[in-house]
């Protein structure tokens, strides 16, 4: 099945695919291996789901379990509500803890998406507490007064009215302008202040909570929930201590984006084994600060991941903290929470790849596209690349020079071309896509990033074209 037209580079004797063999050349992932792995993360992930789902449920079958007659349906009803609310929310700590193990089979990335949904859903379980209270008996209604009402009531509504915060805080902190620092330390503290505040609620009103399975319950959750903030803020910054980076190198690039290159410590190199990654995944960094800093920032990992002696990062001046990327000097101390993502042509494996990109979208396919430089991967692969103007397109020159490498085939979209363009204009719709992809292009992977607006252009294109949802993936700047 021939995907692309074979193109001459050399006398050599070409495969199918138009690229000159190289017996000596390193191959791509082997299919097998990659299928083998993937059904190892299913499994994986299932199981982790169902203990998700056990710890979830916990709370609302012992509390039935020990539900007093007489008290009414709707009151034990929206005791059940809140108790799995709570426990939604406790587990958010679990979900945002960055833990390997637990994001392996999904990746972080789809991890946070999920915790951003599920805290919406949870507040609804909250919610929906007190308020089926009332409706059972509105004089619960005069728990709501805090100057007159009892400590359970109070911790309560603090407890709700910071969730309630929080949730707005998220889903608003674009349209507010809150900076991404500030909204990550009120982050932080608001979810504190949930749990604990709710914790504190349950234990003082005592019911459900007085029996000796219901005590160890409890007691453990709240044994965890504080031990993940422990390892969130005192135990993996001190991992961290013990790995640092130093910049190496600030290189300017087009479009306002500084890729910052990154080698170990002196310190760090001693034991340093490289950084192993799967290409298109992220980190998150701190630079000029403590590890032990609130603030910690995700970008995308651009550099090839068959070169793990050094890590390179290309981040466009947007605000905060990457108007600063520009003026760091060489030799700056660099921390590295990573990698992450599930965001890779690694774990989808295919005949062939589209990647779609736009502006900073461009990072992680390029460390896509610089891996399979060199692995020297054969198979054929096709870049649409969207840009406002010729002169802002980052990597236009290295791009070039992967055409010679690669069975790349390239597709510029300017939506203010200069005069004299014969590329194509506009967006990245489905037109364009028909115009260059190949007649078997409902089997290869497809790979999205960049802004919203545009993804969604892009992914309404390829349900246009029919392709399957299966083998598009996406990754969005809008994940925290």
């Amino acid at each position: 099945m021939k995907l692309a037209k074979p193109r001459v580079e050399s006398r050599k004797k070409q495969d199918r695919t138009g690229r000159a063999r190289n017996k000596t050349a390193p191959r791509s992932p082997d299919l097998r291996d990659s299928r083998r792995k993937a059904a190892k993360r299913a499994v994986q992930g299932a199981f982790r789901v169902l203990v998700y789902l056990g710890v979830t449920i916990a709370p609302l079958v012992l509390a039935w379990s020990g539900m007093e007659p007489g008290r009414g349906f709707l009151i034990d009803f929206s005791v059940a509500l809140g108790f799995v609310g709570l426990s939604l929310m406790g587990l958010q700590f679990l979900v945002a803890a960055r833990f390997q193990s637990v994001a392996a089979p999904f990746g972080i990335d789809v991890l946070l998406q999920y915790h951003r949904q599920i805290g919406c859903v949870s507040l609804l379980f909250i919610l929906a507490h007190p308020l089926l209270l009332f409706v059972a008996d509105t004089g619960y209604l005069a728990l709501l007064d805090v100057t007159t009402a009892p400590l359970r009531a109070k911790m309560a509504v603090i407890s709700t009215v910071a969730l309630l915060l929080m949730v707005a805080l998220c889903v608003w902190r674009k349209k507010l302008r809150i900076g991404y620092e500030l909204w990550q330390l009120t982050h932080g503290v608001l979810a504190f202040v949930v749990i604990a505040a709710a914790l504190t609620h349950v234990l003082l009103v005592g019911y459900y909570v007085n029996e000796p399975l219901e005590i160890a319950l409890w007691l453990w959750m709240s044994v965890v929930f504080v031990g993940l903030i422990l390892w969130v803020r005192v135990v993996k910054p001190l991992e961290l201590c013990s790995k640092a980076w130093r910049i190496e190198e600030v290189i300017p690039e087009r479009g306002n984006i500084c890729t910052i290159v990154l080698k170990p410590s002196w310190l760090h190199a001693r034991k340093f084994d490289g950084f192993p990654f799967e290409p298109g995944q992220f980190a998150w960094i701190t630079v000029g600060k403590s590890p032990f800093a609130i603030t910690r920032h995700p970008f995308s990992i651009s550099s090839s991941a068959e070169k793990t002696e050094r890590v390179a990062l290309s981040i466009k001046a947007a605000g905060d903290f990457t108007q600063e990327i520009g003026h760091l000097k060489p030799g700056a101390t660099a921390y590295l929470d990573g990698p992450h993502g599930a965001f890779t042509m690694d774990r989808h494996d295919g005949p062939g790849f589209v990647f779609i990109g736009a502006g900073v979208g461009i990072t992680p396919l390029m460390s896509m596209l610089r891996t399979m430089a060199d692995r020297s991967d054969p198979r054929p692969c096709y870049l649409f690349f969207g840009n406002r103007e010729w002169e802002g397109v980052a990597f236009r020159e290295e791009i070039e020079e992967l055409k010679g490498r690669l069975n790349l085939e390239v597709v510029h979209v300017l939506s203010r071309p200069p005069e004299g363009w014969e590329g194509e204009e506009g967006r990245i719709e489905a037109a364009v896509l028909a115009r260059h992809l190949p007649e078997q292009y409902k089997h290869l992977q497809y790979f999205i990033c960049g802004p919203d607006q545009m993804m969604d252009a892009a992914e309404d294109a390829l349900v246009h074209l029919a392709v399957p949802k299966s083998r598009v993936h996406s990754e969005r700047f809008g994940m925290v």
